[in-house]
């Protein structure tokens, strides 16, 4: 007798590569290599946030807030609040000013209040998006990666490699929560 189970079964909308999200054709982070490594850094980090979005495309409320991996709190909603509170954290490291007060308050607020209700992922994503632009906007006033930045003293360019890998860890993340949610897999 053959056990029925709750898993999904695997699946992907590639058909070139099995091992691919989508395929290469139809794959918006294709495209010519940069120039330079502020510019690689740049797209580097612009793939992993289109990357990030990817895995949430065509889930809804639920599926976005469902921890999937127990006895975790993650979730895809949860890993959008937490850059977006991560995107916030980084202008702290730019300047010697008072600390931006956190988007969610405290420790795992950001995982803990991931709820399956569609206006907790709208501002999810207004959040996000709203703090990537902040954070651009503040880095981009410091264009020399060499510089040191804040008492703390970090350069510029280690801020940048970690945010791309910040975003490259939990697009990792991304890829299993997915899976488990509707069994879509790929890069």
């Amino acid at each position: 007798m053959q056990r029925m189970n709750d898993q999904p079964a695997r699946w992907t909308e590639a058909t070139v590569y099995p091992d691919m999200w989508v395929d290469p054709d139809n794959d918006p982070r294709e495209g010519a290599s940069p120039e330079g490594e502020l510019a690689t850094l740049q797209d580097f980090l612009a793939g992993y946030r289109m990357t990030l979005r990817m895995k949430c495309e065509g889930l809804d409320a639920e599926q976005l807030a469902r921890r999937s991996v127990p006895p975790s709190t993650m979730s895809l909603l949860g890993l959008v609040r937490h850059l977006a509170e991560v995107e916030r954290d980084w202008r702290n490291w730019i300047d010697d000013a008072d600390p931006l007060p956190k988007l969610y308050g405290e420790r795992d607020a950001d995982f803990h209040g991931a709820i399956a209700e569609q206006a907790a992922v709208d501002a999810a994503f207004a959040d996000l998006e709203r703090e990537q632009t902040a954070m651009d906007a503040a880095l981009a006033e410091h264009p020399d990666l060499s510089e040191r930045l804040a008492k703390d003293g970090i350069a510029v360019r280690e801020l940048w490699v970690h945010r791309v890998e910040e975003y490259a860890r939990h697009c990792g993340h991304a890829d299993l929560l997915r899976e488990c949610v509707d069994g879509r897999v790929g890069q």
